[in-house]
């Protein structure tokens, strides 16, 4: 519709999660219209996030050196993981000040429609954080919706198996939801009500 960089800015912009095509499009004429230096700060903090933000090797939550400030925290116990599907889960749990054990980023959810399935996600490497024995209950944060009821259940599956207590977020969450739009409130009820799964 428009020539050459507007509508390329506008089709990148489009891409991002939550952006639809008007939303794109507003955004990029407020970047025609805004100041240089806020451009610039703008684009120097997409250069330095991509360049010093990368996965904690432990728990898969983002992290500007090998661990995040969770794991290297030596306050949290390590007999409790709470799994998430992505690391912005992360920060929604964090919010609610009611977890003080560790956390395991799946990278995402079980999802058939979208060809992904287990061995996609970072299950393997919640297997070997299980592998020595300190951890004595597995808590599944999923979203409450169909892929993450999918994958909570293949997790209890997994798990139930290997003598560790599994429990899941109680109800309190909106069904079809995601967690980084719960509030604090519902969400540390939901911590606090959590359930036993499998056996």
């Amino acid at each position: 519709m428009y020539d050459g960089a507007v509508q390329d800015l506008i089709d990148e912009l489009g891409r991002l999660p939550g952006v639809g095509p008007k939303s794109a499009q507003r955004i990029a004429f407020h970047i025609l219209a805004a100041d240089s230096d806020d451009v610039r700060r703008l684009s120097d903090a997409l250069s330095e996030v991509k360049r010093r933000v990368r996965f904690c090797i432990e728990c898969g939550n983002v992290a500007e050196e090998e661990h995040c400030r969770i794991c290297r925290d030596p306050r949290r116990s390590g007999e409790v993981i709470c799994v998430v599907e992505e690391a912005k889960d992360v920060v929604a749990i964090e919010r609610t000040r009611e977890f003080r054990g560790k956390y395991h980023v799946l990278g995402g959810a079980i999802n058939p429609m979208d060809n992904v399935g287990p061995d996609d996600l970072r299950i393997k490497e919640l297997l070997t954080r299980l592998a020595d024995g300190v951890v004595q209950e597995i808590i599944l944060a999923m979203d409450p919706n169909v892929e993450g009821e999918a994958t909570a259940t293949y997790l209890a599956r997994l798990l139930g198996t290997m003598g560790i207590r599994v429990t899941r977020l109680a109800s309190g969450l909106p069904v079809g939801g995601d967690l980084e739009y719960a509030d604090e409130v519902t969400l540390g009820r939901a911590f606090e009500g959590r359930r036993l799964m499998g056996n």
